[in-house]
């Protein structure tokens, strides 16, 4: 689960991390008053979106010479006047897509004298199953393009859990990131933080980019990327309710309520299959004759007739589908469970495009008599090579 820039500079000042003062905006008319909140003389204007990339970013429609999702403004007016352009207005950046997100949320801030903009960020590191700290003195870039460009200029070290954090760690960011007297105490203390908060709140990705050392000589976050384990959003009540959905897939949200594992691609071929890693195998072999998974879905091992019927309705509502691959081995999950889902599921919401089922394992026979007994216009396959050939075949011609 991810959030705002405001809501993590919010748990950054509640840990004590140097952040500048800010007011989120949701409404028009509440632009001056809280811009007025702010000392100025200068005011950046942030539209809040779950993407990076705003201040290169662009608005549709758009008239000659706008900037972009990030504004200086040089008076309470101006600030106002440009939180209430970006309001309500879709921008698109290289992360949301030509699609782009809509702007419902707007985060105006004190602007900061800046020397330099340095990177600083805290990921799970799969391999070692560490927390990793990662590092750089190219801030404001995205971090991708400094790792293909100038590798060298990147540092990246996990923290041991047996040991924890300690102040080796952040004297070690601080001599990679360049800084000296005071710079270096202050960011062993940020470090500790940072990795504190990374903990106690259970992240997966904590990006400070640009971290910045001021004119005067002192560390701040200036923008705060934070991602979150929604495996552990039960124990993260106060997180859990940072959640905007309004920035969420539909699709992804309604399977979440039914503890679906989906992810919307961009294909034309609707998958659902038990079981994360047959998923992955289904997706490659769609591909490999021709075509393209419009989802990743997931159904699990004790998934329910309910719960399938909902998993066709979410393929289903997908525009781009034009033909669903239903792929089930039946281990713990048992293929009558899913023909009464998909038969359900037909009847429910009738069946415009072709569909594919193949079914093997446990009570595959009882399965099989559901689906060819429904009367249901379905395509049906011996194994999972015939079914991917056969559904793209349909879908294409």
């Amino acid at each position: 689960m991810n959030i705002h820039e405001y809501q993590a500079k919010q748990l950054l000042r509640e840990y004590g991390a140097p952040v500048s003062e800010g007011v989120p905006v949701t409404r028009a008319e509440e632009a001056k008053t809280a811009a007025s909140q702010l000392d100025g003389p200068l005011w950046v204007v942030k539209a809040q979106i779950h993407a990076g990339g705003r201040g290169k970013g662009s608005f549709k429609e758009a008239q000659a010479g706008e900037k972009g999702g990030v504004r200086l403004a040089r008076s309470v007016e101006e600030a106002a006047e440009e939180a209430q352009k970006m309001l309500g207005r879709t921008l698109v950046t290289h992360q949301t897509g030509p699609a782009g997100k809509q702007v419902n949320r707007i985060y105006i801030e004190d602007g900061s004298d800046i020397e330099r903009e340095l990177y600083l960020a805290l990921l799970v590191d799969r391999g070692s199953s560490r927390v990793s700290f990662v590092c750089s003195t190219e801030g404001g870039m995205d971090i991708e393009q400094v790792a293909a460009n100038t590798p060298d200029k990147i540092l990246s070290f996990s923290v041991d859990p047996a040991s924890g954090i300690s102040g080796f760690h952040g004297r070690r960011v601080a001599f990679a990131l360049g800084l000296q007297g005071q710079q270096v105490k202050q960011c062993v203390a940020l470090v500790n933080t940072l990795y504190r908060m990374f903990i106690e709140r259970d992240m997966e990705m904590l990006e400070i980019n640009p971290l910045i050392v001021t004119t005067d000589g002192t560390l701040k976050c200036l923008d705060a990327k934070m991602g979150f384990d929604s495996n552990a959003l039960y124990r993260q009540p106060a997180i859990l309710a940072l959640r905007d959905e309004t920035e969420e897939d539909p699709k992804e949200l309604a399977a979440s309520k039914f503890d679906l594992n989906y992810i919307a691609l961009d294909g034309e071929i609707g998958c659902m299959v038990n079981g994360a890693g047959l998923a992955m195998a289904t997706m490659d072999i769609i591909k490999l004759y021709g075509a393209e998974p419009a989802n990743f879905l997931d159904v699990g091992g004790g998934a329910t007739k309910d719960k399938v019927t909902e998993a066709f309705k979410i393929i289903t509502s997908d525009s781009n589908v034009k033909g669903i691959l239903v792929n089930i081995f039946g281990g713990i999950m048992r293929c009558d469970v899913i023909a009464e889902g998909v038969v359900a599921a037909v009847r429910e919401v009738g069946l415009q495009v072709p569909l594919v089922v193949r079914l093997e394992g446990t009570n595959v026979e009882k399965g099989k008599e559901i689906i060819n007994g429904s009367g249901l216009d379905v395509i049906a396959a011996d194994d999972l090579s015939d079914a991917a050939e056969k559904i793209v075949k349909a879908v294409k011609g």
